[in-house]
């Protein structure tokens, strides 16, 4: 098993959800001493992934997300759930994929009205596939942008042992 591995479902390169999981996952690492090693960008393979025939990039994405020990797992929200980029993605994981691994989910939305779709869609579907998610997921609202740093900061702090404590279990 690897590190930290983010995995960013915004259809947009170089995305606001894509720093911000990029900063998140290096507030994990900051807090529990596992380096955040890879990003699995989702823009960057789209075409392939939704392409018939089999793919060296996707397959690739797959088995680093699947051997990640640590999975901090990004969407914008959109109509108040996850992007269907990301679902496409996770749909291809075979049923308990993720078994072993902690994931971290974290939506950024432009409502606060939206928090709650981090833990009534996203958790879900990682815990179905076989993660431990042993912390509240993360909703970021864009409005919170300007103070991310002490946002993620907080938020590092409160999980991390919760982290640290799934890691070592496994």
């Amino acid at each position: 098993m690897s590190g930290i591995v983010t995995l960013v479902g915004n259809p947009r390169a170089q995305s606001k959800t894509r720093a911000v999981a990029v900063e998140a996952a290096e507030a994990i690492g900051r807090h529990t001493g596992l380096a955040a090693e890879e990003v699995v960008d989702l823009s960057a393979i789209a075409p392939q992934l939704f392409s018939p025939g089999p793919s060296p990039g996707v397959e690739a994405a797959l088995e680093l997300v699947a051997g990640a020990s640590v999975l901090v797992v990004a969407s914008p929200t959109y109509k108040a759930s996850y992007t269907g980029l990301l679902k496409a993605f996770l749909d291809r994981l075979p049923p308990n994929a993720l078994s072993g691994t902690v994931a971290l989910p974290l939506l950024v939305m432009g409502d606060p009205r939206h928090a709650l779709a981090v833990e009534l869609h996203l958790r879900p579907v990682l815990v179905e596939l076989g993660a431990t998610v042993p912390t509240p997921g993360l909703a970021v609202v864009e409005a919170e942008l300007p103070d991310l740093a002490d946002l993620l900061k907080r938020w590092a702090e409160q999980v991390a042992p919760q982290v640290t404590a799934a890691t070592e279990r496994r």
